[in-house]
C-alpha cells in the first residue's frame, strides 16, 4: 500500500521507460478519506500515471522530461467529483437509487436514468408515475437478492445483489476477473508510425493530439478531461437522443462538445470524418454496442490505421458478465466492497466507498493508457486497443490491502483545492487538477460547455 510502488507497477504493465519514474514525486499516505480501503493510494497512483505518461509522450516528441508532483489529499478530493454550479451542489442520486433489503440480503438499484428507473419499478410491481421509495423498499422484501439481479440483467436493467468478498470470489465472474490484469494493450492492425508535431518546451505534452470521447458516465469523461488538461484537443461526442448526468458540467472542462446521432447516416458520416484526423478514440458503450454501429476497435483501425482505441466496460472482457451493464456503485456492491466497509465500521450495515473511486481511477487509467499506446505507436507503428474496466480496477483496489482505523478520520477541507470558472452551465466551481507538472502546468483552456455547443468538426 505504497503509492510510489503502485505507480511503478502500473508503469511496468504499460511498458513505459523505467527511468521516467524518477520524475514522479508523490506525497502523503492513507488514510485521507474515511474508508478501510486505500482509496488515496488508488487516486494518487492512477493520476500520477496519467500525468507522467503524457509527459513521457511529450519527451518522445522532443521535450525534456519534467517533474510530476501529486499530493494524496488533493488527488483523493479530486476523485470525489465534487462541484457546484452557480453555488448549487447538484443531487447526483435519484431517489430510487441505492440499497434495498431483499428477503435474503441486499440489492443495489441504479435509477439515475429514467429508463432504468421506469424498468426497475414495474419489475417490483409498481407504477413509475405514482410509486414512492417506501413502496419500492416494501416490494423488494418479496425477492431474493440474486433472483432480482438475474431478472433485472435479463431485461437490460442495472441492479445487483450485494455480496461478501468470499461470495464474489467463487462466482464465475469473480474467478474470471482474478485472471485479468489491471488493463490490456493489444496491437490490432498494421500501420506506419504516425508522426505527431514536435513540441516547444513551453507546450503541454499532449498539444496537437486529437481525442474523440464517446463516453457519458463518469470513468470515460474523467479520462478525457485529464487528457485535455495535458493539452489534447478532446471532442466529447454525445447523442442528441440520450440523457446525461449533471456531472457533465464538471467532466466537460477543457473539451469541445458536439452532437452526433450514430443512428443516422449523416451522424455516421460525421464521426467517420472526425476519425480520419483523430489520434485517440475512447468509447464506453455497452460491449458490442458501438461495433453494431460500425465503429468497433477493428472497424476504427481499418478506417484510420494507427488509431489508439480505448474501450471501457463494467466487468471486463472475460466471464459470463462481460456484456453486463454496470456502474461504479453496482460494481462496488457486487464485488464485496460495500459489505466490507460496513463490517469495518462495526455496525454491519453495508456502506459505499467515500467516492466513486472505481470510476475515477479507471478514468485516469484511460488517460494513461491512451498516452502509453500513443508512445508505442510512435515507436512501433500499428493500431492499438487499450481495454479497462471498473471491475478490474476494483480487483486491483482490493489487492492494495486494508487501512486500519481508516473509517475514523474526518474528510479533509476541500476549499484550498477549488477553482471557479465561467462555463456554459453557469459559474462552475470544482477541484483543480491534482497533478502538478513542473514546466507546463496542467490547465483546462476551454470552458465546460453543454453538449452540442460545437459543430462536429475539429477546431
Amino acid at each position: 500500500m505504497n503509492a510510489t510502488e503502485e505507480l511503478s507497477r502500473i508503469w511496468r504493465l504499460a511498458g513505459l521507460p523505467p527511468e521516467a519514474l524518477a520524475y514522479a514525486r508523490l506525497d502523503g499516505t492513507d488514510p485521507v478519506l474515511p474508508s478501510s480501503f486505500a482509496v488515496g493510494t488508488a487516486a494518487q497512483s492512477t493520476i500520477a500515471a496519467a500525468a507522467l505518461a503524457a509527459c513521457e509522450l511529450g519527451h518522445a516528441r522532443g521535450t525534456p522530461r519534467q517533474e510530476v508532483h501529486v499530493e494524496m489529499v488533493h488527488a483523493a478530493l479530486e476523485c470525489t467529483g465534487w462541484f457546484s454550479v452557480d453555488g448549487r451542489v447538484p443531487e447526483l442520486w435519484d431517489a430510487f437509487s441505492g440499497l434495498y433489503r431483499a428477503s435474503d440480503g441486499w440489492v443495489r438499484v441504479h435509477a439515475n436514468f429514467a429508463h432504468h428507473r421506469d424498468g426497475a419499478l414495474p419489475l417490483l410491481g409498481l407504477n413509475p408515475q405514482t410509486a414512492q421509495r417506501a413502496d419500492a423498499e416494501a416490494a423488494m422484501h418479496s425477492w431474493k437478492a440474486v433472483e432480482f439481479e438475474s431478472v433485472a440483467a435479463a431485461k437490460g436493467l442495472v441492479a445487483t445483489a450485494l455480496r461478501h468478498f468470499d461470495e464474489w470470489d467463487v462466482t464465475p465472474q469473480g474467478a474470471a476477473l482474478a485472471l485479468q490484469p489491471l488493463f490490456t494493450f493489444e496491437r490490432i492492425g498494421d500501420a506506419p508510425a504516425r508522426d505527431l508535431p514536435p513540441l516547444s518546451a513551453e507546450a503541454r505534452p499532449l498539444s496537437g493530439v486529437r481525442v474523440l470521447d464517446l463516453t457519458r458516465i463518469l470513468a470515460g469523461p474523467v479520462g478525457g478531461r485529464a487528457l485535455a488538461a495535458y493539452g489534447a484537443d478532446v471532442m466529447l461526442i454525445n447523442s442528441p437522443n440520450l440523457p446525461n448526468i449533471e456531472a457533465i458540467a464538471d467532466t466537460s472542462r477543457g473539451k469541445l462538445s458536439a452532437h452526433v446521432d450514430l443512428q443516422t447516416e449523416a451522424g455516421r458520416n460525421a464521426l467517420t470524418a472526425l476519425l480520419q484526423d483523430a489520434h485517440v478514440m475512447i468509447q464506453g458503450y455497452r460491449p458490442g454496442g458501438i461495433a453494431a454501429l460500425g465503429f468497433g476497435a477493428h472497424q476504427a483501425a481499418e478506417m484510420r490505421p494507427g488509431i489508439v482505441y480505448v474501450s471501457l466496460s463494467a466487468y471486463g472482457t472475460q466471464g459470463p458478465w462481460a456484456e453486463r451493464r454496470g456502474f461504479d456503485s453496482l460494481v462496488q456492491s457486487a464485488m464485496g466492497f460495500n459489505h466490507a466497509e460496513g463490517e469495518a465500521a462495526g455496525d454491519g450495515k453495508p456502506r459505499p466507498l467515500p467516492m466513486q473511486i472505481l470510476d475515477e481511477a479507471t478514468g485516469y487509467l484511460i488517460a494513461m493508457g491512451a498516452s502509453a499506446a500513443l508512445w508505442r505507436q510512435q515507436r512501433e507503428g500499428g493500431s492499438w486497443h487499450v481495454q479497462v474496466s471498473l471491475a478490474q480496477t476494483g480487483h486491483w483496489l482490493r489487492g492494495l490491502g486494508r487501512v486500519a482505523d481508516g473509517l475514523r478520520i474526518e474528510r479533509p477541507d476541500r476549499s484550498p483545492y477549488l477553482e471557479t470558472s465561467a462555463s456554459g452551465f453557469g459559474a462552475l466551481c470544482g477541484v483543480r487538477h491534482s497533478a502538478q507538472l513542473l514546466r507546463t502546468p496542467a490547465v483546462w483552456s476551454r470552458a465546460s460547455m453543454p453538449p452540442g455547443r460545437h459543430l462536429p468538426v475539429w477546431a
